[in-house]
């Protein structure tokens, strides 16, 4: 399959954007960026993975991991235990995700890795189903397996957006995507909250046991919603460039495709200038994600709030991030995501002095105007100044960045947490990732990153044809 990129695009239309091309008469789902049947079915993966995240490592997994499973714990020492097996789930992904990724382009096999990484995320989420009481260490081993599979997958499915989107829909079907993914998480959410906390409409007792079904529906939502992907977007076709040598070892091929692509960081200084500013203001939004209902639970805002609120969370996500993808194409990618990291910038101090539910709330309602649309812009910028045919092995490097923006944040809130024993200090300590994140974001030109990804890929032919 050849990306479907540049061919319609004058550089003219590529630098103001899909409003340039006239999409206020649009139909509606183009304008969505869900138009075509490979681009619904690429967002359907957004719709399966990110219904795990709100249930399984947003809400209901911490929550019961900070009132049952870690009761026998302090509360920071719980706070930190959470953290740090955040931190591995994540660190295993990213230490060889550049490899996977740049194997994935010379031997197209994105779509079979993403089913298996898939599948172990998937069988991590129904495991939990059987950690009860006490059981805090088994509880986060599978926690750990539930992020590498879903940190891995998500590689490979990022890798795949310059293949089904042409670049001057690419903010649009980004944006699209998450909004598809707050819609799923939502519905998925609310059925997992109205599970826990009315079970007799389902025959079911009190107690733990509605809590470890919503896990088991996590594994069953996720599995269902990744066969999309997997009958109906086509496995990219291989591509090389003049002086390229194809070695008989896919991975020494994959091992000297990423060193010359580190020999190369000049040409491609922008993407990667845009990949440091994201491993920084990533690392805020990521720990508002992780983070939000454990230190909610610490500072005492009831079970039911939080899991409603971070609901709430899914069906705002779902206008605003379309929002964004048409706010993009007016202002610029760039600016808009300016846009959102101000307003995580003054989520994170109000979440300092937050005390009642009521403030949660309200927190709540401001993540979900910018959270969606502050991710998948910044995943479509990046997309827009990369070659296609090395989607796999700098999406790898994107995976990375994400991974560590993931990581870094709350090994530092735990290390801010042990040290003084406040958990307000700790929330308080992520806003520096957004002041600087913003400051390197500054440093990207958009314009000249897109036009030297498309020089570099007019330059790439399938590797059948050598």
């Amino acid at each position: 399959m050849h990306p479907p990129t540049e061919t319609a695009m004058t550089e003219e239309g590529s630098r103001k954007g899909p409003m340039a091309l006239g999409s206020e008469t649009m139909p509606l789902l183009e304008r969505l960026g869900l138009h075509r049947p490979e681009l619904r079915a690429w967002a359907m993966y957004e719709w399966a993975t990110t219904g795990m995240w709100a249930v399984i490592v947003a809400t209901v997994f911490p929550i019961y991991f900070q009132s049952v499973v870690a009761s026998e714990l302090s509360g920071p020492e719980a706070v930190r235990n959470f953290a740090f097996a955040t931190t591995l789930g994540i660190a295993l992904v990213a230490v060889v995700a550049p490899v996977m990724g740049a194997i994935t382009d010379r031997a197209s096999i994105k779509k079979p890795l993403l089913a298996g990484f898939a599948a172990l995320g998937i069988g991590g989420a129904g495991l939990l189903f059987f950690v009860h009481e006490g059981d805090w260490l088994m509880g986060l081993g599978f926690f750990v397996l539930v992020n590498i599979g879903a940190n891995a997958s998500i590689v490979f499915y990022d890798a795949l957006l310059p293949h089904v989107a042409r670049s001057d829909e690419v903010d649009r079907v980004s944006t699209g995507a998450f909004a598809v993914g707050y819609l799923g998480a939502g519905l998925l959410l609310a059925f997992c909250l109205l599970l826990i906390q009315a079970p007799s409409l389902f025959g079911l007792p009190e107690g733990t046991l509605p809590v470890r079904l919503s896990f088991v529906a996590v594994a069953v939502w996720w599995a269902v919603f990744t066969i999309p992907l997997l009958l109906w977007v086509d496995e990219p076709e291989a591509e090389i460039v003049p002086g390229e040598v194809l070695q008989r070892s896919v991975l020494r091929f994959a091992l000297i495709r990423i060193q010359s692509t580190f020999l190369e960081l000049r040409s491609y200084r922008n993407a990667f200038i845009l990949l440091v500013a994201y491993l920084i203001y990533g690392d805020g939004i990521g720990t508002i994600i992780r983070m939000a209902a454990i230190y909610g639970a610490e500072v005492g805002i009831d079970q039911g709030h939080m899991i409603g609120a971070i609901v709430l969370v899914q069906f705002v996500g779902v206008p605003f991030s379309f929002l964004f993808g048409s706010l993009a194409g007016r202002i610029g990618t760039k600016r808009a995501i300016f846009l959102g990291l101000l307003v995580y910038t003054g989520i994170t101090v109000l979440g300092y002095f937050m005390t009642t539910a009521l403030h949660f709330w309200i927190l709540a309602f401001l993540v979900g105007t910018v959270q969606g649309g502050t991710q998948a812009l910044s995943r479509s910028l990046f997309s827009s100044m990369i070659p296609a045919y090395k989607s796999g092995e700098l999406f790898g490097f994107y995976g990375v960045m994400d991974k560590f923006a993931g990581m870094i944040g709350p090994s530092v809130m735990g290390l801010v947490v042990g040290m003084t024993g406040s958990s307000r200090l700790g929330i308080l300590s992520v806003l520096i990732f957004f002041v600087v994140g913003a400051a390197v974001l500054y440093l990207v030109d958009e314009d000249e990153g897109r036009r030297v990804a498309r020089e570099a890929q007019a330059r790439a032919r399938p590797v059948d044809t050598v």
